[in-house]
């Protein structure tokens, strides 16, 4: 056979993992901890320090602010989302559009573990149901006539549903002016359209069910920041994120049994964003879509109304938009994030190599013999 060369793979630095998230991560759980802050003043008084010493006031001063600052925000969450919903998993019919792969794929097969009756709504096809404890069912969710003829079909074999996450999504990745109106209409319909399509399909039996109901939708950074090669993509989940947050308001009056739950990440690491380049590994890490799933599944969990943001950027990425104009421009070039897609494969990408790697393997060993 012919021997076969491979270069060996890049190592990355020993500091490659380090981020701005993880120092915080850190720091939350030890530093600005309430338990950890009052183990500082106990420890002083084991050393038989008095209580009006220096170091003992400032150590007392500091546990008490980081006390107050958890109550004030665990406040600041009850007054914003309310009380949550009970929730029992054996009751509770989970339907995830765009489940096939990716992010929809952890949080299908989590809940499938766990006993939770799961729908996956998917144009891909989807292997090995059993194992993964789902029922999968194939369907375009930018078709609306498809969406209604499945939840018909949902609610005959698995009953009512409770839950549903809109998470099918598709990255074309080009500009404006290579994509044909075709392509852009996909896009959108697939990006933006299908939320109003499962919304208006799925709300009336999420509205009736007597466990209440939770809707969580998966949009982006980019909608608030918008992108190069990401024009279609961008205004989709602009969007879907004020489509969210009205929908919310509405509920809140109208059906305040169901929560919501938005999700705005970066940069995943799913097929979806094969090859974009990340601008800035420190400040702008890439977010591991089981994060992103623990996080989701928390929510849900908990019954709770949540916005759901990662890495810490995209927390405080609406201030971005209250820069002045010329310090946003500074912003953009330093963070390369006009500039991440040129690397962009994508999910057809990676099937292409795929396949042109299947069949150069094929050739080789035809060539072989």
């Amino acid at each position: 056979m012919a021997t076969v060369y491979t270069t060996p793979p890049q190592r990355d630095s020993w500091f490659a993992p380090l981020s701005i998230d993880l120092i915080v991560k850190v720091l939350r759980t030890s530093f600005f901890h309430p338990f950890i802050a009052w183990i500082i003043p106990l420890c002083f008084r084991a050393q038989n320090m008095f209580w009006d010493a220096p170091p003992m006031l400032v150590s007392i001063a500091w546990a008490s602010f980081i006390s107050l600052c958890w109550i004030l925000g665990t406040f600041n969450q009850r007054l914003a989302y309310g009380l949550p919903r009970e929730v029992d998993l054996s009751e509770e019919v989970i339907v995830i559009t765009g489940g096939a792969s990716g992010l929809g794929l952890l949080i299908a097969e989590v809940y499938g573990m766990r006993g939770a009756t799961v729908a996956v709504l998917d144009i891909q096809d989807m292997d090995h149901l059993e194992a993964r404890g789902v029922t999968y069912y194939k369907c375009d969710v930018s078709d609306k006539a498809q969406v209604l003829r499945v939840a018909g079909e949902i609610e005959r074999d698995l009953g009512t549903p409770t839950v549903l996450i809109n998470n099918a999504a598709i990255v074309p990745g080009k500009r404006l002016l290579d994509m044909t109106l075709s392509e852009i209409d996909t896009s959108l319909s697939t990006n933006l359209l299908s939320h109003f399509y499962t919304l208006h399909t799925f709300l009336p039996a999420l509205a009736r069910s007597p466990v209440g109901g939770t809707i969580v939708t998966i949009s982006s950074v980019i909608g608030q920041t918008g992108a190069a090669q990401l024009t279609d993509y961008a205004a989709a989940k602009a969007g879907v994120t004020a489509l969210h947050k009205s929908l919310a308001a509405e509920l809140k009056v109208s059906h305040p049994q169901l929560r919501t739950v938005l999700v705005t990440p970066g940069q995943l690491s799913t097929p979806l964003f094969y090859g974009v380049q990340t601008p800035n590994a420190f400040l702008a890490p890439v977010v591991e879509p089981v994060d992103v799933a623990k996080a989701i599944i928390a929510a849900v969990d908990g019954g709770r109304n949540e916005a759901i943001a990662m890495p810490l950027y995209a927390r405080w990425i609406e201030w971005y938009n209250v820069l002045p104009i010329g310090l946003q421009a500074v912003a953009r070039r330093i963070a390369g994030v006009d500039v991440g897609m040129r690397t962009f494969v994508g999910r057809q990408g990676v099937a292409a190599a795929a396949a042109r790697a299947q069949n150069g393997e094929k050739e080789g060993l035809i060539q072989a013999f």
